[in-house]
This record gives C-alpha cells, structure tokens and sequence, in this order.
C-alpha cells in the first residue's frame, strides 16, 4: 500500500474535446521524468471529472505537482485532490483537498 493522490478534473458539458487533458498528461509525464513523482496509473474519466493518479513522494509533494496541474492553462475550475491509497477500493475515497485558483 502507498500513497496515492487523485485529481479530479470537472470536464465541462458540451465542451469537447478535451485538450485540455492531453496537457495535463503531458506535465505530469516531465514530471515523472524529472523524479518527482510517479503517475500511477492512466487518467481515466469517472462519471462527470477525468481522474488522474499521483504516488510515488511526499503527501505535500504530490498536493504540490496536484496544485500545479490544476493551474494549468485550459483546465477547468473546481478541481480537487483526493488523498488515498493504492488499495483504495473505488475514486474519490479518502480526504478531500480543494485545489481551486
């Protein structure tokens, strides 16, 4: 069991596509390759946000790279990070961290 920091992207009605996570993937994917931090597993879209999967550093390390992500030009307002583990059951158990601008 590790710890695992999920961010949860509201993806807007009507507005795709989502380019927007093509972005988001990219940044974390230098950041794994700068050793900051691993992405755990793909992004994936859960009901009405796209979930991506931090682990791999610190509980403030990853709220960080999450902070970050969600400052990123073209994603949407309302983000927020779930603080769990890798043997979470299902998204979105855990502590809730809003990572609003």
């Amino acid at each position: 069991m590790a710890l695992l920091v999920e961010v949860h992207v509201p993806l807007p009605a009507g507005s795709e596509p989502f380019d927007w996570i093509d972005e988001v993937e990219d940044f974390l994917f230098q950041l794994e390759e700068a050793d900051d931090l691993e992405v755990f597993d793909d992004g994936e879209q859960f009901g009405e946000v796209y979930v991506f999967f931090l682990a791999g550093a610190t509980e403030d390390a990853l709220l960080a790279a999450a902070r970050r992500t969600a400052a990123l030009e073209g994603v949407p307002a309302g983000a927020f990070a779930m603080i769990t583990d890798t043997e979470a059951g299902e998204f979105g158990m855990g502590r809730r961290v809003d990572l609003s601008r």
